[in-house]
This record gives structure tokens, sequence and C-alpha cells, in this order.
């Protein structure tokens, strides 16, 4: 039956990889797929008790991702319908496209830390587009985006969804990823970004005129704009912290600050038009959230539990220990992998590969795991949810980004593993 199980998940994970070209949508794959290793994990196990409980405590630890991820969402939202995001885009001055290409990457980086690395992708790129004229520049910093996002989203429990992951299973602590990981993700950036200063260097730009209207009604809500920003931005850093103080997990951080934010919105906006206060609620900001998303994770989440389950995962890190050998290449292989296929499914694999017993929390293997499935999704332009919007955002075409940045963003991630495994060493 292990070899079903393994076939099925094979064929699912490889429709998943392959959703553009089949155009069949990856949540569908992921849902079907789950259901058919749990019903097929059920029918061979004997003790049918047994089963229940790991489906309990698989769904479990998987439900308490998703009401993280969704509690981050809608704050997210929350301060888009507010145009908070103008509080970081209107400081931007500059006319050195150089210059301008720093800026946006390092706002990237730092943002992607905050709020996550698809987020800051789509904010970013919006941006971009007010400021540049010339398509070419335009898609040379959306590709510098999507590396600044995930190289950001690396080093920070909640600016990623696979460090998100390991954050809330526990293979590492908000403190020790930031101060493990930060190095060499800030690596992973300034390499390719030295690169492209070199090749954009003496060129200069004209900024767009702000469009008269949209720049007195961001006046006219200013305080509700920065309240909103500030607050939401709040809550998303002390999430951390709240979990450190109550030793309660994420999940219930993020949605006792979700209610703060909600509440305090219900009472700047109880005096407006009922239509107008609306648009600016938490509960409008519910429907617009990436369900499928959501609906992705936890069909990947449970179809990976059933490989954990059945001890599938258990015997795939002992087949990688005794052919590859050194855990810093399987590592990096792993991360390589995530170029290709989503990353999601690859550290929640990892997961299961490795026991919290044989590798403690804020080992070499967790850290390292974060940092190379966290970036090694760059190298290609659908290896990431940042790569895929930026795509779809600016028409990115596969084939361009392969030839112009991929070498980049390898350079950048090489780099980035070589600074990890230094700093570790010496720090070890």
């Amino acid at each position: 039956m292990q070899i079903a199980i393994i076939a099925v998940f094979v064929v699912a994970y490889a429709a998943i990889a392959l959703e553009h070209p089949l155009g069949i949508n990856k949540c569908a794959t992921a849902l079907l797929g789950a259901g058919l290793l749990w019903t097929l994990y059920s029918i061979s196990s004997p003790d049918h008790a047994a089963v229940m409980r790991e489906l309990d405590e698989s769904v479990a630890s998987s439900a308490q991702i998703i009401f993280f991820l969704m509690g981050a969402m809608t704050i997210v939202e929350v301060i888009d319908a507010h145009n908070g995001f103008e509080v970081i885009t209107s400081q931007i001055r500059t006319n050195r496209l150089t210059s301008l290409m720093w800026l946006v990457g390092l706002v990237t980086f730092f943002l992607s830390a905050v709020l996550d690395n698809l987020t800051t992708t789509i904010v970013m790129i919006s941006l971009t587009k007010k400021l540049l004229d010339d398509r070419g520049d335009r898609l040379f910093f959306a590709a510098m985006i999507v590396i600044a996002a995930n190289a950001g989203g690396a080093w920070s429990p909640i600016g990623d969804v696979t460090t998100t992951m390991l954050w809330i299973g526990g293979q590492l602590t908000a403190t020790a990823i930031i101060k493990g990981v930060f190095l060499a993700s800030i690596v992973n950036l300034l390499v390719p970004l030295l690169i492209v200063t070199w090749q954009l260097r003496g060129r200069a730009f004209a900024l767009k005129e702000v469009d008269a209207e949209t720049s007195r009604s961001a006046d006219n809500n200013g305080f509700e704009r920065n309240l909103i920003f500030f607050l939401g931005l709040g809550i998303l850093v002390m999430v951390p912290a709240f979990k450190t103080l109550t030793g309660l997990p994420p999940f219930m951080g993020i949605l006792f600050g979700l209610g703060i934010l909600w509440v305090s919105a219900e009472i700047i906006h109880r005096h407006k038009p009922p239509k107008q206060r609306e648009q600016l609620t938490l509960g409008h900001a519910l429907t617009r959230i990436d369900l499928s998303s959501v609906v992705f994770f936890l069909g990947i989440l449970l179809a990976v539990a059933t490989l954990e389950h059945s001890h599938i995962l258990t015997a795939l890190a002992a087949w990688l220990d005794q052919t590859v050998g050194r855990q810093d290449l399987i590592v990096v292989i792993l991360g390589l992998i995530s170029a290709i296929v989503d990353n999601v499914p690859l550290v929640a694999a990892s997961m299961g590969m490795y026991s919290l017993a044989q590798y403690p929390p804020d080992s070499f293997l967790w850290e390292f795991i974060a940092y190379c499935a966290g970036t090694g999704g760059s190298i290609l332009i659908i290896g990431s949810a940042a790569g895929v919007a930026a795509m779809g955002l600016e028409k990115i075409e596969f084939f361009w980004y392969l030839r112009r940045v991929s070498v980049l963003a390898m350079l950048g991630y090489f780099a980035g593993a070589a600074a990890y495994v230094v700093q570790y060493n010496l720090l070890h």
C-alpha cells in the first residue's frame, strides 16, 4: 500500500508543478490528492482508531497555520483598503535609477519580513508601475522585487509561509531565525542587487506626477490611513512577542490582534455612510483574501501528513543521508528543487522527514531549510508565489527571466548559503 500512496502523491505533486500547462488549478489537485491519500491510508491500516487520532492531530496542526494565514491576510487587506502602504511609497523621492533600485530592494526586503513576500511583491510592483514608464526597467525592477521579497521573508517567522510553518511547528523560534538567517538573506539580496546596479549605472528617470485628486483623497484620510497602517503593522510585529509572553500558539495572537483592529476600524468609521463604511470594514476584507491559497495549503499539509504517518518520509530521510551524506548538501538540493516545484510541500515533507528529537528546535537543519526553501524559489519565475504574482502583474515571460535573472538569483542563493554555513561554523 505504501507504493500506492507514493504513486498518488507523486502524480498529485506533478500536477501541482504543471498547473499552467495542464490548466488544472493546483488547489483542486491538492484537495483531491489529500482525499485519495487519506482514503488509501485508512483502508490499509488495521487500526482505524489510530488513523482517526492521527487525522485529528494533522487537522489540528494544519488549522493553526491556516488560521494564522487568514488573520495575517485579512490585516494586510484592511491596510490596503485604507491606502496604508502609501505611508511607505510616498517617501520615495529620487531621479537616479540605481538609487531607486536600492530603495525598492531594501524596502521590499524589510517590508516582506513584516508582511509576507506575496503581498509585498504586489505592493512594490504597483509602486514601480506608478514611477517608471520604460517597460524594460520595470521588468528588471519586478525581478529584483521577487528576489528581495523572498530573501526578506526567509529570515522572519511571519515573512514566508514556509518559515511560518517551521515556526508554528516548533522547529524554529522567532529570535533564533532572525539572528541565524538574516545575514544569509541580506547577502542573497545584495549580490544580485550590486550586479544590477552596475548594469544600470549612470541612468536617470523622471518621476511621474501624482494625480491631484488621488493626493487630496490621501490627505483627507491621512489620520485613518496612518492609524490602520501602524496598528496593523504593530499587530503583525507583536505576534512573536505574544507567543513568547503567553506561551499560546501564534494563531491566537493574530486572531486577538485581528479583534483589536476590527474594533478600532468600527469605531473610526461609525459615522460614515453605510456604503462607504462597508468598503473599509474587516468583514469586507475577509471577502478579498485569497481563499484559494488557503485551501491549497490545507490540501498540501494533509497530503504530506499521510506520508509522515505511514513512515515514508522517515525512510526517505534515511535514504538521503546514506546517498548524499552531507546535511548541508541535502538542504541546498531541496532549495534548488523549490525553484521548480512549490516550496510549501517541500518544507512540509522535510518537517515529516526529520524529527525534533533528532534535530532540536533552532538546529542547523531547520534554519538552513528556512533559508534555502525561502530563497531557492527566486531562481525561476514560477518557483515562488512572489514570482508568479510578478509574472502576472508585469507579464514577465518565463524565458526572459531565465536568461536575464536566473543566474543573478542563483549567485545570490549560493552566496547566502555559503554565508550561513560560515556564520554557523564560526558561532558554533
